[in-house]
């Protein structure tokens, strides 16, 4: 492809994109909305607490919140398991469009471990989320910078503080919380739908003047009847040992003209187009100066040298024949180790058919937030499926290089990347686990995924490998001498450690902007959803992969170095090296994660997915050298 169409291909893939971005507004096909008469039950749900500065979940009662009679946990998915949530009822029911003021839910008196673990949670910022119709709980903050309004998902269990003329800091639980429901009203009838939920968290400490009578006792802090309503926390409730703490709360209900269709668009809205676009620019930059240099290998130095070569009429002059040509006997050479590299390419395909079938569901709005570990969950099923792409191209290669065991490289293929990941997950979850927090993963979901691997993955693997192993090999389009040649002695620059880090810079380049929005969507609970921006950054992605490879896999064999197969993995699959020295910068830079068990979940985790992405972008450098070479080396006439 010519550089002019490759440009503007690029730009219409870029408006497409564009265009998809934002549409928040289209939700999986059987999520209905909900219609609600005046009146009806709202049924509040909790979900775990969370924090930046532990990343380690918990589940909502396992602090003393009030409790409803029964507590129910609703189903979750694969996805919301492995991620950390914990859906239950609360005591919290509202009517819908009927307004309350001061309704007590509970008093609770906490005892000396309840008031050490409150003390923690608050001394960690946890954060409480409640969930309504499908809808996060949402605290609006105005910003003084821009005098906006953004959303903050959840609101904070406590804070510390100080009272007046003391410098002894104190610890303070919001025991009242003042929910304001968004609703929008049909024209036609008197039903509404939910398109918002807020709340302004306060610490009252609540008093009564008569005897305590359950939820109809009468508060003198807090008394719709004497238009005595919570506004601030000046008499805030502290936590400590042996102290009644009385749980309150208000809710109101607002009209407002947001569609149900548009009611995600508050949460999904946060992040700043403008650096987004700036992140494309930015890749597409990138991307040009490459192609300019891979178009002027292929066009001109390229052509002229197929034209040269084949000119070549008598023997003296094809024995002084210099460059890429005179390796010829030798490029198609298997690599030492062979059968390692047919493994991670297996796996490499399967990863790149995860990601493109996962990324094309999200653009076209099939993984809306509004489906809690939807996209995890899609991510597991689509990487077991592509197994048979896994397998197939493993065996493929590994026919191609003489190989006769299928089985063996099957077997490797099924449990090299799945087995590595098992472990690290399964040690890390032994770590969450230890910490009795709500995000270790459960037995039954632990066996779930075995039995995904096992049961599926692994005998799909089989097949794949079966099928490609049926079909003929690949011939390559010269023939390799029986004696390998002697590679001369290299220049510096051309020093295979320097150019395979050199290779990898680009690529890292090309996405690192996007990679912050990732990151800060992981591990500051914010949400993600431009899939459009991100399905434009993975094709960059690809085509600087791609290109950065050929380019100098084209310097390596003009310098009559013929082992490219291992140096075209690496050269682009070096980029997952700079992702995990980003992550360790982004960690001290971003995060304020203080504990040791934190620290080890966050490099773990992104270890794992810094050897991901190796395996992803080597493979697509590998597969883009392997048909450059086949390419140029059959356009020239060998005798």
């Amino acid at each position: 492809m010519r550089a002019p169409a490759m440009l503007r291909c690029a730009a219409a893939l870029a408006v497409l994109l564009a265009v998809a971005a934002p549409a928040a507004g289209f939700y999986l096909p059987g999520v209905a909305p909900s219609d609600f008469a005046k009146g009806d039950p709202l049924q509040v749900k909790v979900n775990k607490l969370t924090s930046i500065k532990t990343q380690l979940p918990y589940t909502y009662y396992s602090l003393p919140f009030c409790k409803p009679t029964a507590i129910v946990d609703s189903a979750e998915n694969l996805g919301e398991v492995l991620r950390g949530d914990r859906i239950e009822n609360s005591p919290y029911v509202f009517q819908m469009r009927e307004p309350k003021m001061c309704q007590i839910v509970c008093k609770a008196t906490i005892n000396e471990k309840e008031a050490k673990e409150l003390k923690e949670k608050i001394e960690d910022e946890y954060r409480v989320n409640m969930i309504l119709d499908n809808l996060p709980l949402v605290v609006p903050v105005t910003r003084q910078d821009r005098n906006t309004i953004v959303y903050q998902g959840g609101y904070h269990v406590g804070a510390k503080g100080q009272y007046a003329g003391s410098k002894e800091e104190k610890y303070f639980i919001h025991n009242h919380l003042s929910f304001k429901v968004k609703y929008h009203k049909d024209d036609d009838s008197e039903l509404s739908r939910i398109v918002g939920f807020e709340v302004h968290p306060y610490s009252v400490k609540h008093q009564f003047e008569d005897k305590w009578n359950g939820v109809d006792t009468r508060l003198s802090t807090c008394d719709p009847h004497a238009s005595k309503f919570v506004i601030n926390s000046d008499n805030p409730q502290e936590v400590e040992a042996g102290k009644e703490i009385i749980f309150t709360y208000d809710v109101s209900f607002e009209d407002s003209d947001i569609k149900w269709a548009s009611r995600w668009d508050t949460y999904l809205l946060m992040t700043d187009d403008q650096i987004h676009w700036f992140s494309i620019v930015n890749s597409l930059m990138i991307v040009l100066f490459l192609s300019g240099m891979v178009a002027m290998i292929m066009l001109r130095t390229l052509y002229r040298d197929i034209s040269r070569y084949n000119q070549l009429e008598t023997q003296e002059e094809a024995q002084e024949e210099t460059g890429w040509k005179l390796v010829h006997g030798d490029v198609f050479r298997p690599p030492t180790n062979s059968d390692l590299l047919c493994v991670y390419v297996g796996t490499g395909v399967q990863f790149f058919g995860m990601l493109l079938v996962t990324m094309v569901f999200a653009v076209l709005g099939f993984l809306s937030p509004s489906n809690r570990g939807g996209l995890m969950t899609a991510m597991l099923l689509v990487w077991v499926l592509m197994g048979l792409l896994a397998g197939y191209s493993s065996s493929r290669l590994y026919k191609m290089f003489k190989g006769s065991e299928w089985k063996k490289i099957t077997l490797q293929t099924a449990f090299l990347f799945p087995g590595i990941a098992f472990v690290i997950f399964f040690i890390l979850n032994a770590l969450i686990w230890g910490e009795k927090s709500s995000g270790a993963v459960p037995f039954t979901t632990m066996f779930a995924l075995v039995l995904l691997w096992f049961g599926i993955s692994v005998p799909l693997v089989f097949v794949g490998s079966y099928l490609g192993f049926k079909k003929p090999a690949m011939e390559p389009p010269v023939k390799t001498n029986k004696i390998p040649r002697q590679i001369p002695e290299q220049a510096w620059y051309m020093n295979p450690n320097f150019t395979i880090l050199i290779g990898g810079i680009l690529p890292f380049g090309a996405v690192f902007i996007e990679l912050f929005f990732i990151l800060t969507s992981i591990w500051l609970h914010q949400f993600y959803y431009i899939f459009g921006f991100l399905f434009l950054v993975f094709v960059i992605l690809m085509i600087t992969c791609a290109e950065i490879t050929i380019v100098l896999c084209y310097f390596q064999l003009c310098s009559e170095d013929y082992m490219w197969w291992w140096r075209s993995y690496l050269t682009s699959g070096s980029s997952a090296l700079y992702l995990f020295l980003y992550a360790a910068f982004y960690f001290f830079t971003k995060l304020q994660i203080t504990k040791l068990v934190s620290g080890i979940l966050y490099f773990g985790y992104m270890l794992l997915a810094s050897y991901a992405f190796f395996v992803l972008t080597g493979t697509i450098g590998f597969c883009a050298c392997f048909w450059f070479t086949r390419l140029i080396y059959s356009s020239v006439k060998i005798d």
